[in-house]
């Protein structure tokens, strides 16, 4: 009952929303970099914060810390979201924010070293989602696959956080996916949406690693990591600003280039971290050098890809000059 009345109650909250960035024009217009065609709401993912939020009141106010970096860089996204902020101001709240959440693991407490190693990471690994979130579905999606994996392995192998946060955000991502899991989405998450969610995922995965002590975790993000980490690099051998927005994910030009629906690309990073996971709890005895493995074949795939299909974009460019 009580999930019930969460996703009622976050099912309402959206719809709310909704109104509001109508009202005062909250939206995402299509441009040459766009993977869609059609105006669109922005920051439909502010729902995930509400969905922390609300475990944060039902649960008595659990991880205090978290709650409060989780509601610094969501704001400061949101507010991105609207109009353009300073770039240093971003830095000094993400930033701020992820110092909050090492307390709330209680990382202080270790070597300095490893404060060095998780903010190098979580800064990754923010970026990522963000860099990621193009098509309708991927994010909503993936985040959902993360969290069912997440949920099951608290449950099953080591608990490292309370069940009712996890599936609380479960119900969040959940009514997420019902307005943006589609042909003509309703809504985009935003940079609200893909930072928040990602700034959780990350609370749940350092949480393992600091229980369980095993970095190899990392394989839970590895789908999405060959991407994003391979696209950079190929960028900067294109001699391209990676700062600047474009076109040039696997992702995106399954999306553009081969034109499959955005919903069946979303489908197949997200069958395709579910198979990485199944393969890792089978030889989880061998967690890094599987992580290894998985990032050579990852890696292996995406060079392929490209070799085959990234003509097809640089068609598309020269079509477009």
């Amino acid at each position: 009952m009580y999930y019930l009345i969460v996703v009622v109650l976050l099912f309402v909250a959206e719809l709310f929303y909704f109104r509001l960035a109508d009202r005062f024009d909250i939206i995402d217009r299509p441009n040459e970099r766009s993977s869609h065609k059609r105006i669109t709401l922005r920051g439909g993912g502010i729902i995930f914060y509400f969905g922390a939020l609300a475990y944060f009141i039902v649960s008595g106010g659990a991880y205090p810390w978290f709650m409060l970096g989780l509601t610094l860089i969501s704001l400061i996204s949101f507010v991105d979201d609207i109009r353009s902020t300073p770039q240093w101001l971003r830095l000094v709240l993400h930033f701020s924010a992820m110092a909050l959440m090492f307390y709330e693991w209680g990382l202080f407490a270790l070597p300095w070293w490893t404060f060095v190693i998780a903010l190098v990471v979580c800064t990754g690994m923010i970026n990522m989602y963000n860099f990621m979130d193009g098509i309708n579905g991927i994010t909503g999606g993936y985040s959902l696959v993360l969290l069912g994996i997440l949920a099951y392995v608290n449950a099953e192998i080591k608990p490292f956080v309370e069940p009712e946060m996890i599936y609380t955000m479960i119900c969040a991502v959940v009514v997420f996916c019902f307005f943006n899991f589609r042909k003509r989405a309703k809504c985009f998450a935003g940079d609200v949406g893909a930072v928040s969610i990602a700034f959780v995922l990350l609370f749940l995965l350092g949480k393992l690693v600091v229980a369980t002590g095993d970095f190899s975790w990392l394989v839970l993000v590895s789908v999405y990591g060959a991407d994003c980490i391979l696209t950079i690099v190929h960028r900067i051998i294109l001699h391209e600003n990676i700062g600047l927005p474009h076109r040039k994910h696997m992702y995106q030009l399954m999306a553009n280039e081969l034109h499959l629906p955005h919903v069946v690309v979303s489908l197949i990073y997200m069958v395709a971290q579910v198979v990485v996971m199944l393969g890792y709890f089978r030889f989880m005895t061998y967690g890094y050098w599987y992580l290894g493995a998985m990032v050579l074949v990852l890696g292996s795939v995406y060079v392929v890809f490209m070799r085959k299909y990234y003509r097809l974009h640089e068609e598309t460019l020269r079509r477009k000059c």
